[in-house]
């Protein structure tokens, strides 16, 4: 299921009570080991604080539940974050690659789905075409890591050599440039059906010689990321290509959320900019979301008391407390087709920690 959906299906569910248990993991071994020990002892944490919060009787099948989770998970698979969400009929296991401020236990009648919507902005899944002396090599690729080769009967794109079998031709530097032209104007229309019938942008592996020509002669250069990676003819290897990839698409995300602070502290200037927090909540609520930024170090405690109130309280582990109301929030933003972001960059600092950039 991918992150969207399960994102969708976990911000539906309202049940008494919900449990998300977040934790930083490791990807390798043997840091990966203590990913489990420190599992367990959320787990152990959670059960505590179900039985101090509820009553036995209706929590035990829940206890059951996350007691057991330490066994369904295999920490050789581990990203940087790992997310169990436990409630009544509902148990879901989600990795991240990215990581949390801190492990903790939330206990309300929602998930902490905070996480996941951050992820949203810094999961990014995108193509990697390799341009090389073998022909072009296409990629799936999710951050860093490539998913799967494009094989569909255009992909592998055939190497040029194979398009000009006058051989004397290529001592031309001229008839040589228009041949490299001609065969990357041909896999750059392979490429767009690719991008078509996805909607994922590429990244391009290759010299900056062939990346000038390919920008010349594409038919629409939006579906390529800005920039390219230098081509390694030793370092090939799919996971080589995927990390130095990876270091171009995360450069564009930092610049975007950038962009966004840029785009909140401007339209402070046109009104449509709310800092308190409860005007923030109202608003979120009723759908007049357009940019919502909050900083990564900011949590907010909270006790609902009515559809559109809460009190802020200090300590998230009362009865009724949510434990980080800014879930919530960005939640009914996202849920109202507006935008999120988490940054710890902190341009943001001089509106507060969170700010919402209104419709109306």
């Amino acid at each position: 299921m991918a992150l969207r959906e399960q994102l969708e299906k976990l911000a539906k569910v309202h049940s008494h009570p919900c449990v998300t248990i977040s934790l930083n993991t490791h990807r390798t071994h043997p840091d990966n080991v203590q990913d489990g020990i420190v599992l367990k002892n959320l787990c152990s944490e959670a059960e505590h604080r179900l039985l101090a919060e509820f009553d036995k009787r209706h929590v035990l099948p829940l206890i059951e539940h996350i007691k057991a989770l330490p066994q369904k998970v295999d920490v050789n698979y581990n990203l940087e974050s790992l997310h169990a969400f436990v409630s009544e009929g509902v148990e879901e296991i989600i990795r991240l690659p990215i990581h949390v401020p801190e492990n903790g236990v939330h206990i309300a009648d929602t998930f902490a789905i905070r996480p996941l919507i951050k992820a949203l902005n810094r999961v990014t899944e995108y193509l990697i075409a390799v341009v090389s002396q073998s022909g072009v090599h296409l990629y799936r690729a999710i951050n860093d890591a490539v998913v799967e080769e494009i094989r569909n009967g255009e992909f592998p794109y055939e190497p040029m050599t194979n398009y000009e079998t006058e051989k004397e031709k290529l001592t031309d530097p001229k008839r040589l440039d228009n041949l490299v032209r001609e065969y990357l104007n041909g896999m750059d229309k392979a490429l767009n059906r690719v991008h078509n019938q996805t909607g994922l942008h590429c990244v391009v592996v290759a010299t900056e010689d062939n990346y000038s020509r390919l920008m010349q002669v594409a038919d629409r250069q939006v579906i390529y990321y800005d920039g390219f990676v230098h081509i390694n003819y030793n370092q090939l290897a799919p996971h080589k290509v995927a990390a130095e990839a990876w270091k171009l698409v995360s450069q564009v995300q930092r610049q975007e959320r950038a962009k966004a602070i840029e785009e909140m502290i401007e339209s402070v200037k046109e009104g449509k900019v709310v800092t308190d927090i409860h005007e923030i909540y109202s608003a979120a609520k009723e759908g007049r979301g357009d940019l919502l930024i909050v900083h990564e170090s900011f949590k907010l405690p909270a006790r609902i008391t009515g559809e559109f109130t809460f009190e802020v309280v200090d300590d998230p582990l009362a009865p009724d407390v949510v434990d980080d109301l800014t879930s919530d929030i960005a939640w009914e933003v996202y849920s109202k087709k507006g935008r999120v972001v988490f940054t710890e960059q902190n341009g943001i600092k001089q509106l507060g920690d969170i700010a919402l950039k209104v419709r109306y």
